[in-house]
C-alpha cells in the first residue's frame, strides 16, 4: 500500500456512474418492479451502499477509508432501456474516494444483473466510469474537461 501518513486529511468526494442495459422485458419488470426476487432498485442501492463500505476488501492495495456518506441513486432510462447508476463518496481523509464510487456503482449493476438474469443473461453491464474527484493533493477532475 502507498503511505499516506504524512499527508494532510482534507475532504475527499467522488462520483462514478454506470449502466445496465436490458431486454425489453427485463427493463419493463425492473421498471413495474414485478421481478421474481423482488425489488431490485432498492436491492441494488443497497448492494452499492455496502460495498462501497468494504472496498478495501474488494480491491487488493486499496485503503480502508471512513466514509462519512454513500449515496447510491438508480435512474430508469426507457430510451436504450438502462438503469443509470450514480455513486457519490465524501470522506475527509488523507486519501481519495474514488475506489468506493467506483465499487458502489458496480456492486449496484451487479445486483440489478443477478435479479434480472432469470429473464435476460444477455444484460450489459458498463460503462463505469469516474465523473469527478475533488480534495487531495491533486485539486479537482472532471470527466470532460480539458486541462
Amino acid at each position: 500500500m502507498v503511505d499516506v501518513s504524512r499527508k494532510e486529511a482534507t475532504r475527499r468526494v467522488a462520483v462514478a456512474a454506470g449502466s445496465v442495459t436490458l431486454s425489453a422485458e427485463a427493463f419493463r419488470l425492473l421498471r413495474q418492479g414485478t421481478l421474481a426476487k423482488g425489488d431490485a432498485l432498492a436491492v441494488a442501492r443497497l448492494a452499492g451502499i455496502q460495498a462501497a463500505k468494504r472496498t478495501a476488501e474488494w480491491i487488493p492495495l486499496c485503503h480502508q477509508v471512513p466514509l462519512e456518506t454513500i449515496e447510491v441513486d438508480i435512474a430508469l432510462a426507457a430510451r436504450g432501456r438502462a438503469a443509470r447508476i450514480t455513486a457519490r463518496a465524501e470522506a475527509r481523509w488523507t486519501t481519495g474516494v474514488e475506489m468506493e464510487a467506483l465499487v458502489a456503482v458496480s456492486a449496484a449493476a451487479l445486483a440489478i444483473y443477478d435479479m434480472t438474469k432469470g429473464i435476460d443473461r444477455g444484460a450489459v453491464i458498463g460503462p463505469i466510469e469516474l465523473l469527478e474527484k475533488s480534495g487531495g493533493r491533486s485539486g479537482t477532475w472532471k470527466r470532460g474537461l480539458v486541462r
